[in-house]
C-alpha cells in the first residue's frame, strides 16, 4: 500500500460509508481539506463530525498508525491541530505532542479493491507512459486545463533556476539574463560551459567594447579557450588571439579549458563556435537586451531581435582554419523559438510575478502559445495517442507531464491519472 494512494481515496471521497472511528463512533466527512504538499498535516482546513461534534483542523494520513511515532509527530506541536488520524492499518494507539489521544479510521477494507489494482497496473507499467493507449479516454474539453497547469508548472520549474541565478547576482536581471540566454546558445550539450563563459566574462566587461564587434567576440573566444588550442594560419583567429591577450590583460580574465566545449554529434550550424559568434553579434546589437525584451508586446517584434548572423569568416567556415561552402551563419527560426521557450518566456514569466505586473505574465503565456509546436520524441508520441498539438504551450505542457508525472508513475497526481482510476 501506497500512501500517496490513501491520500487520493481521502480527496476524492472514494471510501464506503458508513465509516467509523477505531472507537467506533460515527465519522462524517463534511470536508476533505485542501491537500498539503508543503511540510505539516496531508490535508488541511478539514472538517468532520465525530458523533454528534463537528470538528475543524487538519488530517494526517499513514499507512500503519504507528508511523506517527517513526515520522516523531508525537513530538511536533505542529501536528497538535490533527483532527482526525487516517491509516490503512490500524496499529497503535497514537497521541498528540500534548497527550491527547486522537481519533483514527482505519481504511482497511472502506475502499473498492479494483480502484488499488489499476493504480497497481499503472505503478508497474513498462509502457513509455502508464497510461499508454487510454488518453482518448480522457475528456477533451479537460485537456485546456490540463495544458494550462502543466505549462505554468514548467515556467514556474524553469524561474526557480533563474531566480537562483538572480540571487547569486544579487538582484542584477540584465547579468542574469545574459549568463542564462548564454546557456540557451548552448542547449543541452553546451550549456554548462557557455553559462562557465558568461560568469568569467561579467557583462560590464563585455558592454565596454559595445561599439566594436570584432573586440565582443575577441573576448569571448578568448574566454571561451577555443582560440589557445591551435596554431592558426587564417587572419581571423590569429588577430582575435592577438586583441584577447590585449584585452585579457587589460580586464584581468581568465580563460577556460577549450577542451570542454563539444562538437560530437553536432550539425555543423550548432557547433560552439559558430554560437558563440552569433551570441556576440546579439550582445553587440543591443546593449540593454533584458529591457528590451521586457517592453516588447508583439512576438513578431521579439522574434526580429533575434535575426542575428556570425560574423563573416563564418560564412565559410564551422572551424577555424578550415574552409566550407560559403552560407551565412543565421540564428534558425527554430532556434530562436526554443530561446524564446527556454530563456526569454520564463524571464518574462518571473519579471511579471516579481514585480505583480499581471500583464506580462499574461503576455508569456501569450508568446507560447504563439509559438508552434516543438517536434521532439515526447510530442510525436502524444500526437500518436491522438491529441492534436499546435503550440508550443501544448508541447511544453506535455513535456511537463512526461517528465514530472508519467517517469515518476505520479499518476495520482496528474488529471488524466485520477480520471482513469475513478
Amino acid at each position: 500500500m501506497k500512501e500517496e494512494f490513501l491520500h487520493y481515496l481521502w480527496q476524492f471521497r472514494l471510501l464506503q460509508t458508513p465509516l467509523f472511528t477505531t472507537k467506533n463512533e460515527k465519522i462524517e466527512v463534511l470536508k476533505p481539506g485542501s491537500h498539503n504538499t508543503d511540510a505539516g498535516p496531508d490535508f488541511i482546513q478539514a472538517k468532520i463530525t465525530i458523533g454528534e461534534t463537528i470538528w475543524a483542523g487538519n488530517i494526517e494520513l499513514h499507512v500503519q498508525a504507528s508511523d506517527w511515532n517513526r515520522h516523531k509527530h508525537n513530538k511536533d506541536k505542529a501536528y497538535n491541530t490533527i483532527i482526525l488520524h487516517v491509516v490503512y492499518i490500524y496499529d497503535a494507539d497514537i497521541n498528540l505532542e500534548n497527550g491527547e489521544t486522537i481519533p483514527c479510521l482505519e481504511l482497511k477494507g472502506k475502499f473498492k479493491q479494483e480502484l488499488y489494482e489499476k493504480y497497481e497496473g499503472f505503478l508497474k507499467s513498462k509502457k513509455w507512459i502508464p497510461c499508454n493507449g487510454q488518453l482518448a479516454d480522457f475528456p477533451k474539453i479537460n485537456l485546456n486545463a490540463l495544458y494550462s497547469r502543466m505549462s505554468i508548472e514548467r515556467l514556474e520549474d524553469k524561474t526557480q533556476n533563474i531566480l537562483n541565478r538572480l540571487e547569486k547576482n544579487k538582484n542584477d536581471w540584465e547579468e542574469t539574463f545574459y549568463q542564462v540566454l548564454a546557456g540557451g546558445f548552448g542547449l543541452k550539450v553546451n550549456q554548462e560551459i557557455f553559462l562557465d563563459l558568461a560568469e568569467s566574462l561579467p557583462l560590464k566587461k563585455v558592454l565596454r567594447q559595445h561599439t566594436n564587434l570584432f573586440q565582443i567576440e575577441a573576448l569571448l573566444f578568448g574566454q571561451s579557450g577555443l582560440i589557445q588550442m591551435h596554431t592558426f594560419t587564417d587572419n581571423y583567429p590569429i588577430s582575435l588571439k592577438k586583441e584577447y591577450v590585449y584585452l585579457a590583460k587589460k580586464h584581468q580574465l581568465k580563460h577556460l579549458s577549450g577542451h570542454r566545449w563539444k562538437f560530437l554529434r553536432l550539425r555543423p550550424p550548432s557547433f560552439p563556435t559558430i554560437r558563440i559568434s552569433q551570441f556576440a553579434a546579439l550582445v553587440f546589437s543591443y546593449q540593454n537586451l533584458f529591457s528590451k525584451m521586457i517592453e516588447t508586446e508583439k512576438i513578431e517584434e521579439l522574434i526580429s531581435l533575434f535575426k542575428v548572423s556570425a560574423s563573416s569568416y563564418w560564412d565559410s567556415h564551422y572551424v577555424f582554419n578550415k574552409q566550407v561552402k560559403t552560407q551565412p551563419k543565421k540564428l534558425s527560426k527554430e532556434r530562436i523559438n526554443l530561446l524564446l521557450i527556454n530563456v526569454i518566456i520564463p524571464f518574462v514569466f518571473l519579471y511579471g510575478k516579481q514585480r505583480n505586473h499581471d500583464n506580462l505574465v499574461d503576455r508569456a503565456l501569450n508568446f507560447m502559445d504563439l509559438i508552434p509546436a516543438e517536434k521532439n520524441r515526447s510530442s510525436s508520441s502524444f500526437a500518436q495517442e491522438g491529441l492534436l498539438l499546435k503550440s508550443a504551450f501544448q508541447t511544453q505542457a506535455l513535456l511537463q507531464l512526461k517528465t514530472k508525472y508519467c517517469d515518476l508513475k505520479k499518476c495520482l497526481g496528474c488529471p488524466i491519472g485520477i480520471y482513469l482510476l475513478k
